[in-house]
């Protein structure tokens, strides 16, 4: 039996520590975005510009992500994760005092290695304070924290943006990182037998993934504003990224002491799971994406009902992980994420039929079974993931863990975007091919075809200058215009629903795929890999 006795004393107060800055980390990933039209105003930014803000942020945390395992053995495990939180909280001050766009992109980049180490850390410490038999508990209670974050973040963001000014977005932070600073002070402490790093740096590889992972997220964030590999900009990035990740991986297996420990790869069991996890974030990352859009540009809700309307997805997040860290035990993570990916799929097939109808009460329980879901998911894929890597590896590991979680969940954003926007003009011509009309205002020849005629559209014309005359003070020579904005409008909104649906379909789609590979997970609670051990020792005895 496991002996808990064993347990770090003050575990749960860790827990508690780390929380608190995943917590104010996490949040800073979605509360900038409902932001960001007010911070185009005072910051003199063009549209194309002011989505750096968000850029710059995501670029720097998954340049860091991969080396905390080398910079943890480097400063310390402590000194770095109190280090990160202190680079966090300047980052976020002086981005609430950025005068211009390029002041605020230095600091959000400064704000993103900070944060960008936060979550990493924090699941490798946990990894490390608590026994094997509470790993599960551990990981549903600290993911709390992770989903939380991101959940009440367009909320609070739309919020305080109304009310005060988009410059305390980043003040809010400040509090907290006071707070986590001193309880860092008191419960977090360096473990004695952790290994240093003696070695040479390797400042090669560390060159080669900041260049290669930075212009794969360039090219990520930029790729569909700049209709993806018709630009000249997007190519270079691509071929830039290809020839340096492919020759880091390279060098990093070759060399003594690599800053990416890449041989952590050989565990079946860390791969498999972060392979999986990579399909998840797609499907998790693109629907955070597509969800507000949805909301507000389709379905007319304001940036606070689009925040309240998403938020029963990560309440049941928050109320599902630590029951999914209690059973973890019970059922292992195999069967946990076969029956949550199960759930995933069903969840979204809703998503695929709405139409111009569908308010947030309709998708309320689809949200609430994606949250179960999603929470299984994380809290089963991240225990298994760690739970058989050697303690040395340990910080690295849970750096390309959520790296590879992040890359993807970009990949995902990147994808749907493109599959929304193509879908959207495909479905818009179609509309308009088809509608025909012998009415007066076919002079409109770009909208309307007056080829045919269709008594349903002059009918329908016929009443709206009707209405318009009567209810909208419209003279007969206002009325071609008017008609035509409504109908054009009408047929957008029908186009971009339709254009949802079909996007939703391949997040759907992508979770029954993922179904399959769930197979691929192994069982490793502890008392499993126990028996695994015993099992291998007895065969070992009997070949001799």
């Amino acid at each position: 039996m496991p002996n808990k006795d064993s347990a770090h004393p003050n575990r749960w107060m860790i827990t508690l520590t780390i929380m608190l800055g995943t917590l104010v980390a996490a949040l800073d990933t979605s509360i900038v975005n409902v932001a960001l039209p007010n911070m185009r105003g005072s910051l003199g930014a063009s549209v194309s510009e002011i989505t750096w803000v968000s850029t710059a942020y995501m670029l720097s945390n998954v340049v860091i992500m991969p080396t905390i395992g080398f910079l943890s053995n480097l400063f310390g495990k402590v000194r770095f994760f109190t280090f990160s939180v202190i680079i966090f909280g300047i980052g976020s001050f002086l981005c609430g005092l950025a005068w211009n766009m390029n002041s605020m992109i230095f600091f959000r980049v400064i704000q993103g290695i900070g944060g960008g180490a936060l979550i990493p850390m924090s699941q490798a410490i946990l990894r490390e304070t608590f026994p094997p038999e509470e790993q599960g508990k551990a990981m549903g209670i600290f993911g709390m924290g992770v989903v939380l974050g991101p959940g009440i973040g367009p909320t609070l963001g739309g919020y305080i943006t109304d009310n005060y000014n988009w410059n305390w977005i980043f003040y809010i932070n400040m509090p907290f990182i006071i707070l986590n600073l001193i309880m860092i002070s008191l419960f977090l402490k360096e473990s004695p037998d952790r290994e240093r790093h003696t070695g040479k740096i390797d400042y090669i590889g560390l060159m080669l993934m900041t260049v290669g992972l930075s212009t794969l997220q360039i090219m990520l964030e930029k790729g569909q504003e700049n209709s993806w590999f018709e630009s000249d900009f997007i190519v270079k990035l691509a071929i830039v990224s290809a020839i340096s990740l492919i020759s880091f991986v390279i060098w990093e297996l070759k060399t003594d002491n690599p800053v990416v420990e890449l041989r952590v790869l050989k565990d079946i069991s860390f791969t498999s799971a972060t392979a999986l996890g990579g399909i998840f974030g797609m499907g998790l990352f693109g629907s955070l994406f597509l969800l507000p859009m949805l909301f507000e540009s389709v379905l007319g809700y304001s940036v606070m009902e689009s925040g309240l309307a998403l938020m029963p997805r990560s309440l049941a997040m928050a109320f599902a992980m630590p029951l999914a860290g209690r059973i973890y035990n019970f059922i292992g993570p195999k069967k946990m994420i076969f029956i949550a990916t199960i759930l995933a799929a069903i969840s979204f097939y809703p998503l695929t039929t709405m139409n111009l109808n569908t308010n947030a009460w309709d998708i309320l329980i689809p949200q609430v079974i994606q949250g179960v879901a999603f929470a299984f998911i994380f809290v089963s894929l991240s225990t298994a993931a760690l739970m058989t890597v050697e303690k040395r590896f340990m910080f690295g590991a849970s750096g390309l863990f959520n790296l590879i979680r992040t890359v993807c969940g970009s990949i995902g954003i990147a994808v749907f975007a493109t599959i929304l926007e193509n879908s959207t003009t495909i479905n818009r011509a179609y509309m308009v091919e088809h509608i025909v009309t012998n009415n007066p205002f076919y002079t409109q020849s770009s909208l309307i075809s007056p080829a045919t005629t269709s008594p349903i559209i002059s009918t329908w014309f016929a009443n709206l200058s009707g209405a318009l005359m009567q209810n909208a003070g419209s003279t007969p020579a206002d009325l071609p215009n008017k008609a035509f904005a409504l109908l054009s409008n009408y047929i957008d909104l029908h186009a971009a629903i339709m254009a949802y649906n079909t996007t939703f379909f391949w997040i759907f789609f992508l979770f029954i795929i993922a179904i399959v590979f769930s197979f691929l997970i192994r069982d490793t609670r502890p008392h499993k890999l126990k028996n695994k051990k015993d099992s291998d020792a007895t065969e070992n005895i009997i070949e001799l």
